[in-house]
Order: C-alpha cells, then sequence, then structure tokens
C-alpha cells in the first residue's frame, strides 16, 4: 500500500474506533463491535476502500443504514454487504469458511495436505 492509501487508512481507522463510542439504538448498539472490526479489516486490505471510509460518512450514520429495516435480525455477512456499500456503493464482499476437523488435536493449524473443507457462504444465500 503505497504512503497515500497509508494516511487513508490512518485516518478510516481512527474514524471508526471514534465513531462507535457514540450511542446508536439497539440494533445499532448490537451490531457495531463486529461491524467496526469488519470494516477496520478491510480498510487493511485495500487502500481504495480506506479512503472512501476515510472521505465517507459518518459511523453512526453507517450504522443507521446497516440497521435500516432489518426487522428482529440481519445475518452478520448481509451486515457487513450494507456497511461496505454505505461508504462504497456497488462494492461486495466475500465470505469463506472453512472447517478443520482434527482443530482439537493439531492446535487450530489448517492441515498440510489440504484436508479441509471449504464452504462459501455466498453460494447458499
Amino acid at each position: 500500500m503505497d504512503d497515500l492509501y497509508k494516511d487513508f487508512q490512518t485516518e478510516a481507522l481512527k474514524k471508526l474506533e471514534d465513531g462507535a463510542k457514540a450511542q446508536l439504538d439497539r440494533h445499532g448498539e448490537a451490531m457495531k463491535k463486529a461491524v467496526r472490526d469488519a470494516l477496520a479489516d478491510f480498510c487493511r486490505q485495500d487502500g481504495e476502500f480506506a479512503q472512501a471510509v476515510a472521505q465517507g460518512g459518518t459511523f453512526a450514520d453507517c450504522m443507521k443504514a446497516v440497521a435500516k429495516n432489518v426487522g428482529s435480525s440481519i445475518s452478520d455477512v448481509d451486515a457487513y454487504r450494507r456497511a461496505v456499500q454505505f461508504f462504497f456503493p456497488g462494492a461486495d464482499i466475500r465470505v469463506q469458511m472453512t472447517v478443520d476437523l482434527c482443530a482439537s488435536v493439531d492446535g487450530g493449524e489448517p492441515e498440510p495436505d489440504g484436508k479441509i473443507v471449504k464452504l462459501d457462504l455466498l453460494s447458499l444465500l
């Protein structure tokens, strides 16, 4: 990541951290830590996204957009997708989960011979 994006990354991460201190409605409060953490990870992954967060709306407004019309619940993936699209319309997220059937005996490290089942959560939607 070049220096320009590093500056945006630093600014975006601070903006998310500071924004998460605001008091939100009950839905926002329930989701804000997980959404903030996901957005921070995305900012670390992509400088252009970090720039969008740094220059975009507030975290409180983002959480209002995430919580809009959720009813009684929303999946984590949908919450993260809404948050990403608040700052970068047209963007999407990809989620990959793995199951390690031997995690209890190998300390959670993936099997070197590829004995991991990969599940693409988006294929379930």
